[in-house]
């Protein structure tokens, strides 16, 4: 199976061009304010339609409510909704029979007890996205900067596709890929020269060692 690669955190039309033209297998738009990676409406109309039939679509939230996925479905027109929050099972339940999107759901991961709640999850997921949990006084769950112990997948029994993201980027994606032999990788902060600001040389660079990695693994 190849190994998918999510460039995440995109609000301009270059990075997003960028990330497309390196091959990027998904791309992700930020709708929480708080995020320096948070679009408008009006961008991700833009940029939904630039990467429309080009990569997967990714609309990444936290604890949103029904008329904020009403209000991205409509202007992205998302093939996948990325829930990275607080939200439960239950949630994800109603969230997929209202809307009828593929869920992606993050687990913030410390220590291998953050995996308890892994088997409810992956009953209404459809693919499972394990990334660093935040420290306690953080203002959003994600897109930190932090990697998390990777070996706390190595025997992972998980027959849902997953993905790892947290701390990522071109000199360390090998070896997170190698340990959890996860099925996809995630970036953000990993490719930006500033909060919020991807640098199309490291968005390439990550790619690429991505790809290299996968290629490595297949022989």
């Amino acid at each position: 199976m190849s190994l998918l690669v999510k460039i995440c955190g995109l609000s301009t039309r270059e990075t997003l061009d960028v990330a497309l033209e390196g091959g990027a297998d998904m791309v992700g738009f930020v709708f929480f304010p708080p995020s320096p990676r948070h679009i408008s409406l009006g961008v991700a109309r833009d940029l939904g339609s630039r990467a429309k039939g080009r990569a997967v679509k990714v609309a990444l939230t936290v604890d949103a409510d029904d008329a904020t996925f009403e209000n991205i479905i409509e202007t992205l027109r998302p093939d996948m909704l990325q829930l990275h929050g607080k939200e439960t099972v239950a949630r994800l339940r109603d969230i997929k029979q209202k809307f009828g999107l593929p869920l992606m759901k993050a687990l913030p991961v410390e220590t291998a007890s953050d995996l308890a709640g892994l088997p409810g999850y992956a009953s209404v997921a459809d693919r499972i996205l394990f990334d660093a949990r935040a420290p306690k006084d953080a203002t959003r769950p994600g897109g930190l900067g932090a990697p998390f112990d990777w070996h706390v997948l190595e025997n992972l029994d998980l027959d849902l596709p997953y993905m790892v993201s947290g701390g990522l980027h071109a000199d360390n994606v090998a070896e997170a890929i190698r340990v959890t032999r996860a099925g996809g990788v995630d970036v953000s902060s990993g490719i930006e020269s500033s909060p919020g600001v991807k640098d199309p040389e490291m968005i390439r660079a990550f790619i690429r060692a991505a790809r290299a990695t996968q290629e490595l693994m297949a022989r």
